[in-house]
């Protein structure tokens, strides 16, 4: 497969973080040394988690020059859906007023990755043209809004990618390992008087030292993988687009990878940990800013709960 185009959308209200010190104990020194977040969006008012997922996805099928009678199967990459069912992707596609096929994929904060690979596979059955992907996040909703050292990370956004047959996508690699001990949030288990122990529900918890150990490690693995298999070599990438969950995982990866800071773009300076709406969202900027061009090779790795990784080595629009 190829990737046409990406798009993005972002909650209206921005927080940066001294709104945050004005009721917890945290500063804006403190989140931006940690995290290397300056502030991000929240979902509010009457804006929900699939109508970011639409907005995203109408400027991807724009910049594609395509219409949404084009698109043959929605899938939406969320952690957090709108609802617990039905599914986010159907909320989108009524939203849209598609007719096609849509389901939702949870991989954590690699859904994107796993969506692409999905796609692929799709494509290369034959019986579909034109595939949307969808990332739509509200993990600020899974937050415990009293824990800085997990609250002031994340944020809400969208990112979208439409895709076709082509040659873009060289290597793949996605994993899973059943790790739920280190990053987790629990649902309400409900009133059912045959179930024992009533499950109560339980915001996000996180390891944050076993988190930033495993996504370094599995990041640069994965990586290295992606760039063997598909024949190139780390100095042939034009940007390496990684998971934006914490400034220092990032340069810390880049360093192990041996590349200079201009092929590692961020937003999480301005977004926080937008999930699986991170890379696209990300691309989708650097496409409206000029930085992203049809031709260019790309390396996308993520890394969430599951524990999940992915990477993709990807040539834009090829």
């Amino acid at each position: 497969m190829k990737v046409l185009s990406f798009g993005h959308a972002l909650p209206a209200q921005e927080i940066p973080n001294n709104k945050l010190s004005e009721f917890m104990e945290t500063s804006d020194e403190w989140i931006r040394s940690h995290t290397g977040i300056e502030s991000r969006y929240i979902i509010s008012g009457d804006e929900t988690v699939s109508s970011l997922g639409v907005r995203a996805a109408k400027m991807a099928l724009d910049r594609a020059g395509l219409t949404v009678d084009d698109i043959d199967y929605i899938l939406c990459a969320t952690t957090c859906g709108e609802m617990i069912f039905p599914a986010t992707a159907c909320l989108i596609q009524r939203k849209l007023g598609a007719k096609c096929p849509a389901a939702d994929v949870n991989a954590g904060c690699t859904g994107f990755i796993y969506s692409m690979d999905m796609a692929d596979a799709m494509l290369r059955r034959g019986n579909v043209k034109h595939v949307l992907l969808v990332a739509a996040e509200q993990v600020t909703r899974l937050s415990d809004w009293a824990d800085r050292s997990t609250s002031v990370l994340f944020g809400d956004a969208a990112g979208a990618a439409v895709c076709t047959a082509g040659d873009g996508l060289k290597s793949i690699r996605l994993t899973a390992t059943g790790r739920p001990d280190v990053l987790y949030a629990k649902m309400d288990g409900g009133n059912c008087p045959f179930s024992e122990p009533k499950m109560k529900a339980v915001p996000l918890q996180m390891s944050g030292q076993e988190i930033f150990k495993y996504a370094v490690t599995q990041s640069c693995k994965d990586i290295r993988w992606v760039l063997e298999h598909g024949g190139m070599k780390a100095g042939d990438i034009d940007y390496y687009v990684l998971h934006q969950a914490n400034r220092r995982i990032l340069e810390t990866a880049r360093s192990r990878l041996k590349q200079p800071a201009g092929k590692f773009p961020m937003n999480i300076t301005t977004h926080g940990n937008t999930g699986a709406a991170g890379i696209p969202a990300l691309l989708s900027e650097m496409t409206e800013d000029g930085r992203l061009q049809t031709g260019q090779t790309l390396v996308l790795s993520a890394f969430g709960a599951g524990l999940t990784s992915g990477a993709a080595l990807l040539q834009y629009n090829v």
